[in-house]
């Protein structure tokens, strides 16, 4: 048994190794993806995927593919599900859940929560499809370790309830701006959730998300104990430090 880790591997995609070596992926973007290091590019292990929405910065074009080479079962919303289904992912690769349900598997507990961010799937270039809600996640590791995976959203009044009903260790936020919240937000965000440690995420790849974390932490250096954790591509967090 190891203390969970944490890895930015670039822009929004996470790799968590739980306490027993199973390797999650968060937000999955590889193809075509110019932020990643070249060693991170191809995952030989992954044991489960989660999804928050269908756009093609989070959600691989080839997804399929990399579920049926690696084997992982993937957790996304319906919508997202059904279309993987349309590709041909089997049925029993995909751990079928809805907003406010909780999944066991893997020694790792799985919660899917509200987000507000308008989604759809890029079918080609120029069509787009299968619009749906984006959602956001709640990991619980058997270490005890939560971490709250924002995905992409605005901040809501309601993160105070995940605050209180999940109580997460660890806030994964977005603050690139224009798309998502950005620094402002999101020191409201780590308000609502009385967190005490934050990983900014969404920021500084593209030049329209201008978010630094730098402002988040001006905006948030009157909560006391509070930690912003800023990952570099490819960079990780030993939960055991925290």
């Amino acid at each position: 048994m190891h203390p969970t880790k944490i890895q930015l591997l670039a822009h929004a995609t996470f790799k968590v190794i739980t306490p027993e070596g199973k390797v999650i992926i968060v937000d999955p973007w590889f193809t075509g993806n110019d932020f990643l290091h070249e060693k991170d590019r191809v995952q030989e292990k992954i044991d489960l995927i989660l999804v928050t929405h269908g756009h093609e910065d989070h959600f691989d074009k080839n997804l399929p593919d990399i579920a049926q080479k690696t084997g992982a079962k993937i957790v996304a919303n319906s919508i997202c599900r059904f279309y993987l289904l349309e590709q041909g992912v089997p049925l029993n690769a995909i751990e079928p859940m809805n907003l406010g349900g909780t999944i066991d598997l893997l020694d790792v507990k799985v919660s899917m929560v509200n987000a507000f961010h308008v989604s759809h799937i890029s079918l080609t270039d120029d069509k787009i499809g299968y619009p749906h809600q984006a959602v956001g996640f709640i990991v619980q590791l058997s270490d005890g370790i939560k971490i709250y995976f924002a995905g992409d959203t605005s901040v809501f009044g309601d993160m105070k309830l995940i605050g209180e009903i999940y109580k997460p260790d660890i806030a994964v936020l977005p603050i690139g701006d224009r798309y998502t919240m950005g620094p402002l937000e999101a020191s409201y965000a780590v308000r609502l959730l009385g967190v005490k440690h934050v990983i900014p995420s969404h920021y500084g790849t593209f030049p329209s998300l201008v978010g630094k974390p730098e402002t988040l932490s001006d905006l948030t250096n009157d909560i006391k104990d509070l930690k912003i954790h800023v990952l570099k591509a490819g960079q990780t967090l030993d939960c055991s430090t925290l």
